[in-house]
């Protein structure tokens, strides 16, 4: 699914007011946006009976550039893990 594909299905669903594309989509980055903000700040967002994504933080590490066979360190970085609530799972 694609960004537009999701303004769309956001736009068609059922109880949803009918509103423009342009304003739809507006809503989906407003979201999007409260999401990376609460992942920022509180280090995990959850959305109950969806999941929680949370803020991990990974150490440096060694590894190998594939063209060379050279070895190289990866620096330490932040990243963001998904688990997904027993219910979405149970769906799957």
């Amino acid at each position: 699914m694609t960004k537009s594909d999701l303004i769309e299905a956001v736009q068609q669903a059922d109880g949803v007011p009918e509103l423009t594309k342009k304003s739809t989509a507006a809503i989906v980055e407003a979201v999007f946006d409260a999401m990376k903000m609460a992942i920022d700040e509180d280090d995990r967002f959850s959305y109950p009976g969806f999941g929680t994504f949370k803020k991990k933080h990974r150490k440096a590490r060694k590894g190998r550039n594939p063209k060379t066979n050279e070895e190289i360190t990866i620096p330490a970085r932040k990243t963001v893990s998904f688990k997904a609530a027993p219910s979405f799972r149970g769906s799957l």
